[in-house]
């Protein structure tokens, strides 16, 4: 047992999604760097060219695509915790194309494509936050929905079905923060802006001259944004939506 003299070094862990590059992959390193188990989910295997230590041990394989995948994923995630979980990313997202990589708009998108999108960009959010609701509560975590700056504007790149599905979830983060908010778990978001992932739409460079700050940002900019949330600094801070562009959203 520890002493009153001295506290417990007891390793937080923390449940991200979409981990496998861009802003998730910065925000594994961020999290393990600061001593956080990092518990990653995601469609594909693990890769082992991830590096980071453990990170096959602490993988799971689920399709956010898919509700019953995702709701049956939450039994698994639950073995791999200590019955507390500190914090909880919702980093995954898709943003599909048409076939000549152009944006998809509302009046040609097939309403499989708006589904699809919707289930891993929005309600696997739910899913994950209200079943693993227990151990959040235990740990009085903390929640962050990565939203998008697409979700409160028209973007050349990002789709309708991306963008609406961004909006939504920056509501969702409102209406869980007042519902999460009892129960001593804090829930925000943060709005990335034209972020320099390595995976960047025809155009986006172009887009520089017109941001105040004259750059993209980067993913570990982000990604320490994240841990800020999810850190002691930020106990009073919930129901928000930081905004990381750059002063694009002015």
């Amino acid at each position: 047992m520890c002493s009153k003299s001295k506290r417990c070094n007891v390793m937080k862990s923390v449940l991200l999604t979409g981990a496998s590059r861009g802003i998730g992959h910065a925000t594994v390193k961020k999290f393990g760097s600061e001593g956080w188990r990092v518990i990653t989910c995601s469609r594909q295997k693990f890769d082992d060219r991830c590096p980071w230590p453990g990170g096959k041990d602490n993988h799971i394989q689920v399709d956010l695509a898919s509700p019953s995948n995702t709701i049956e994923a939450i039994e698994n995630l639950k073995n791999k915790l200590d019955g507390k979980l500190h914090a909880l990313v919702n980093n995954a997202g898709i943003s599909p194309k048409t076939v000549d990589g152009k944006r998809l708009n509302t009046l040609e998108t097939d309403l499989s494509i708006w589904g699809k999108v919707f289930h891993v960009n929005f309600f696997s959010s739910v899913v994950l936050a209200r079943g693993l609701k227990n151990e959040l509560v235990k740990a009085k975590g903390s929640i962050v929905n990565v939203t998008s700056i697409a979700g409160s504007r028209v973007h050349p790149f990002a789709g309708a079905a991306y963008a609406t599905s961004k909006a939504a979830l920056a509501a969702l983060t409102r209406e869980m923060s007042f519902d999460f908010g009892p129960l001593g778990v804090r829930v925000n978001a943060i709005a990335p802006g034209e972020v320099d992932t390595g995976i960047l739409s025809e155009g986006t460079k172009d887009m520089i001259k017109d941001l105040p700050l004259r750059r993209l940002g980067s993913p570990q900019e982000v990604a320490d944004t994240i841990f800020y949330l999810c850190s002691d600094q930020s106990t009073y801070v919930s129901g928000t939506e930081i905004e990381i562009n750059g002063g694009q959203h002015v």
